[in-house]
């Protein structure tokens, strides 16, 4: 039977663990639609800085041949920092769970301990995960909540100086134009997005009775009453469908206690725009990973004092912004 001093094998370094923890375990479920939407890049440090560009276009004025030209000014830019947020979170395994264990079959009784700790680090994973989805739909929301639901980590729209856009959908009026309401509210981002880049798809992120209001609106239910010899109406709308050039999604993140999204309200999102939502990964504070380019996870163990079991740790340091956050409206509900 295998001792503590088993974990001082390289397997149990923080190279080791980190590595195990980054290893997406086999059959792992796909990345949520709104976890596809965030590019994912390390960093070396702990801070980002967003470049914010204060500028208009205007036409060039028409001139004699000769005459002097219309000056174009450079763009003001100020730069606006970010730090990324320290998420750690805790285990042990106690010595007794280590000397109990037996090598089975084949196995090596250094692989019957791995096992038994990445287990261990598969939860702990599990719960970083979903804290950072958390806080990415936090950041399409404007707001980065704490574990709590209540402390605000990082208001966007107040670092960035700009107030929330918001649209209000009328679905207690029965001759409400809904798709006149979809592209009055697709505009506000399209002025907003300008000429960053071109908008290849549309994400609507709706909370229950939003969704709920859009999907019995007279509006949809007509559109949909020959789609699929009338399919739509006699299974509902499931979790998802398309309208207005819009994919609309019911989203309902929950962990414990903590909801995601209002139920009242929903988030319509523009898609294909290069950098819009962005999480970024920095170093753990160990001394193996200063100053190195960041992963998304990192795990490390150390012997309890009198040696009666083993502390893991594993941590997470991101950070998701959304870069141009009036890009995203609010859509209400009367």
């Amino acid at each position: 039977m295998p001792s503590l001093d088993i974990f001082h094998d390289d397997a149990f370094s923080v190279t080791g663990l980190t590595a195990a923890i980054n290893q997406p375990q086999e059959g792992q479920a796909q990345p949520t639609r709104l976890d596809a939407l965030f590019e994912e890049e390390g960093i070396t440090t702990t801070s980002v800085f967003i470049e914010r560009e204060h500028d208009t276009l205007s036409l060039v004025p028409a001139a004699d041949r000769g005459a002097p030209g219309d000056p174009t000014s450079g763009a003001k830019r100020d730069l606006i920092p970010f730090s990324t947020i320290h998420l750690p979170t805790t285990g042990t395994i106690m010595a007794d769970e280590v000397q109990g264990i037996r090598a089975f079959g084949s196995e090596t009784e250094l692989e019957t301990v791995q096992a038994r700790v990445d287990k261990r680090l598969e939860k702990m994973r599990k719960r970083l995960d979903a804290t950072i989805r958390y806080q990415r739909f936090g950041a399409v929301t404007g707001k980065v909540y704490d574990a709590n639901g209540s402390r605000v980590l990082l208001d966007l729209h107040s670092r960035f100086g700009i107030q929330e856009q918001t649209h209000e959908f009328g679905f207690s009026v029965a001759e409400a134009k809904l798709l006149q309401m979809i592209n009055d509210a697709k505009r506000k981002s399209e002025d907003v997005v300008g000429g960053t880049g071109i908008i290849t798809g549309w994400l609507g992120l709706a909370g229950r009775n939003w969704f709920d209001a859009m999907t019995n609106h007279d509006t949809v239910m007509k559109a949909y009453e020959r789609w699929n010899e009338g399919d739509f109406l006699r299974q509902g709308a499931g979790k998802n469908f398309g309208f207005g050039g819009v994919m609309w999604e019911e989203f309902y993140g929950k962990v414990g206690n903590i909801t995601f999204i209002d139920p009242d309200v929903a988030y319509l999102i523009p898609i294909g725009i290069d950098g819009l939502f962005i999480t970024r990964f920095a170093p753990a504070n160990y001394m193996d990973t200063v100053n190195t380019e960041g992963l998304p996870y990192y795990a490390s163990q150390e012997l309890m004092r009198h040696n009666k079991g083993v502390d893991l740790e594993a941590q997470s340091n991101p950070l998701s912004l959304v870069t141009m956050p009036r890009a995203i409206i609010k859509l209400t509900k009367k």
